[in-house]
């Protein structure tokens, strides 16, 4: 999916958009927006009295009229061409899963065997076999064996996964490739209820709703049009009173300029927008309530493993004991690790690297390594000049050292002891009949993610860390990654009290998960994000599911949610100060001539009352496609006070919303005048 997002805005995008402008003048769907059905009422009537001037008795002005039509017209195109190019990108990312939703044969477990049929004739419950190099015909659970899957089809990432049986990540899905080995699964949707089908239909923004901000925001313009109305109507009766001639026409288009046509026309484009922002971070969300309500959130809940640490236990330190050094414990540490694939074994070389310490790699050449096995909880090398070193679990090593009638370090067991405490891990290191020291293992905090959770304190939400680690251990991961709160020694329960009690307190929650006993909370919380690579039931259970199966991307969800608002606040500051500007542009310019007085809030001095209008809606009309890639984008976010986010929107957005159209709108003016 990554693949796509360079080619979001492309030429058949963009071709696409314009066709579907004209496609949604439709009366029906323009209903769904007042402010802008409102203007094609408008558009339609001027039309009539340009084609049948003599019927409505506007001869005289028939060029005029032709004039504002088509401006009203383009101004209806221009707000149906952002909502559309919105729905467009959605539909290109909707094309690129298509591609991953085949017709693929699927090896059915019947009776008498297992039989090759259509995927689309699955349906749940089904059994099915998929080997090496084969495609998962649907979604489903593993229920036996262990497997490396290509997700990339999905997911755009390229890196396989490990689905087993049994487990929190055993949830596979439908058009994703087994690499290697052999997994029996049960198929746990019926065809057209896949995850593919699901992800389809969303971010094609069939079934998106509107949420309740969003109606509110329609019900406020629907509001402030229909004041706007009255007073249009209020100001024919005043005009003949002053013997001022105000055309139909004339009215229609003060009545344009004067409600929130910019908002209204960007404000569907800026919804299906915040959705199909989400959906590029890889994050599918079920409904654009959910997107809108990670902009509201007070709380989060974060597993600690694999959200706030790495959730492999890393070496971080290199301990001493009896007579030996720190370099020669390191030394010993890193033989012992040359051919260790495993996550502690690169760990040890990675911290030698970064502690500046050095050893010789041709010891270990030639050697024969012992890989770690469960029976004996060690690995090592036995070197060609016949020293062995081991590296594993304490106990394991102190008996093998035994056996070899080597002596046990007085200190061993007090380190070793010191660092379980800590919720560490110690490997013991030895050469021959010799302990030289210890490796402490500890489950390493992500690089940033103490600035990471400084943001979220400055947006003014609190960070709950849950871990299953004793209080001592937690106290000083929690430090180290700098949250808020956490709960040591948690349970499932102990995160749905956490999330219920933040609740009553008027509060949003938002919570990370991937396992079933996730679940609960993950519905409970007002925003609930479950990964991709873990169980039907959590991702059931939520709101959002994250693809790439990264806890800590629930950060960039929030910042996206308050993206939305902020951008939708924005443009709705800017659109009501607009209408302010052209009130002082319009109004003034229309009755100076009947009222002297009123030349005193002239102070744009535009050219004649038909300039101004005409430079007005003019202004109107264009002002629309200048702020779609604004409202597509959305406005950059930064971790602030609500007062200093109001601060900066009324100064950024309220008052450049009236500078810009006293600018433009004189600019325009001047070509207006010269021209009539």
């Amino acid at each position: 999916m990554s693949s796509n997002r360079k080619s979001m805005l492309s030429g058949p995008i963009v071709r696409n958009a314009i066709k579907e402008s004209f496609v949604k003048l439709n009366p029906v769907t323009m209903m769904k927006n007042p402010v802008m059905f409102v203007v094609e009422v408008g558009t339609l009537v001027v039309l009539l009295m340009t084609l049948l001037p003599g019927y409505f008795g506007t001869e005289e002005s028939v060029g005029f009229n032709f004039t504002v039509f088509v401006i009203l017209l383009f101004t209806v195109l221009f707000a149906n061409f952002a909502e559309a190019l919105a729905e467009g990108r959605g539909k290109a990312q909707a094309d690129s899963l298509k591609k991953a939703k085949k017709e693929i044969t699927a090896n059915k477990v019947t009776g008498a065997g297992v039989k090759q049929v259509p995927s689309t004739e699955l349906r749940k419950g089904d059994i099915v076999i998929v080997s090496q190099g084969e495609m998962i015909p649907g979604d489903g659970e593993v229920i036996e064996g262990l497997a490396s899957v290509d997700e990339s089809a999905i997911t755009g990432e390229s890196a396989p996964v490990i689905k087993e049986a049994g487990g929190d990540f055993s949830s596979v899905t439908g058009g994703t490739r087994v690499v290697s080995d052999k997994i029996r699964v049960r198929i746990t949707s019926d065809p057209g209820e896949s995850f593919i089908d699901r992800m389809i239909s969303l971010v094609e923004g069939a079934k998106r709703q509107k949420t309740p901000n969003e109606i509110a925001l329609n019900t406020l313009l629907t509001s402030l049009t229909l004041i706007f109305m009255i007073v249009v109507v209020t100001l024919a009766p005043i005009a003949r009173y002053l013997e001022i001639e105000l055309q139909i026409p004339v009215l229609i288009a003060l009545l344009v300029c004067l409600i929130p046509t910019t908002i209204g026309g960007l404000l569907s484009a800026i919804g299906i927008a915040g959705m199909d922002r989400v959906t590029q971070f890889n994050v599918l969300a079920m409904s654009g309530k959910a997107v809108e309500a990670s902009g509201d959130i007070n709380t989060m809940i974060l597993d600690k493993t694999g959200t706030i640490t790495f959730g492999n236990r890393m070496a971080s330190e290199f301990v001493p004991v009896g007579s030996a050094d720190s370099d020669t414990v390191a030394e010993w540490a890193a033989v012992s690790s040359v051919k260790d694939e495993t996550p502690e074994g690169r760990s040890v070389l990675e911290l030698m690297k970064k502690q500046s310490f050095s050893f010789d790699p041709t010891i270990a050449e030639g050697g024969e390594f012992m890989e770690f096995k469960a029976e004996t909880r060690m690995s090592g090398i036995d070197l060609k000049d016949g020293r062995q070193v081991r590296k594993g679990a304490v106990d394991a090593v102190k008996k093998w050292v035994q056996a070899q009638g080597g002596v046990i370090p007085a200190d061993l067991e007090a380190k070793g002891n010191a660092i379980a405490s800590e919720g560490g891990t110690p490997l013991a290191v030895a050469v021959d009949r010799e302990i030289v020291g210890l490796i402490y293992l500890k489950d390493t905090v992500k690089p940033g993610m103490k600035e990471r959770f400084e943001q979220l304190r400055k947006m003014g939400i609190k960070t709950i860390m849950c871990t299953g680690d004793n209080p001592l251990t937690a106290a000083t991961i929690a430090q180290e990654a700098g949250v808020d709160d956490f709960i040591a020694e948690s349970k499932p329960e102990d995160k749905i009290a956490v999330i219920r009690r933040e609740q009553a307190e008027g509060k949003l929650v938002a919570m990370t998960g991937d396992g079933t006993n996730d679940a609960p909370a993950l519905a409970q919380a007002d925003v609930g994000l479950a990964m991709n690579s873990g169980t039907v039931a959590a991702k059931e259970a939520a709101n959002m599911v994250d693809l790439d199966s990264d806890p800590s991307k629930i950060i960039e969800v929030v910042a996206i949610g308050k993206q939305l608002l902020m951008t939708r606040g924005a443009l709705t500051t800017f659109s009501i100060a607009n209408d302010v500007a052209k009130y002082f542009a319009i109004i003034p310019a229309m009755f100076t001539l009947a009222i002297p007085q009123m030349e005193a809030l002239n102070i744009m001095k535009l050219g004649s009352p038909m300039s101004a209008i005409l430079s007005a809606l003019i202004f109107n009309a264009i002002i629309i496609p200048l702020l779609i890639p604004l409202a597509m984008k959305g406005v950059t976010y930064k971790p602030m006070s609500s007062t200093q986010l109001l601060r900066r929107n009324l100064f950024l957005y309220g008052l450049g919303g009236v500078l810009v159209p006293f600018v433009g709108i004189k600019l325009i003016d001047l070509a207006v005048h010269l021209w009539i």
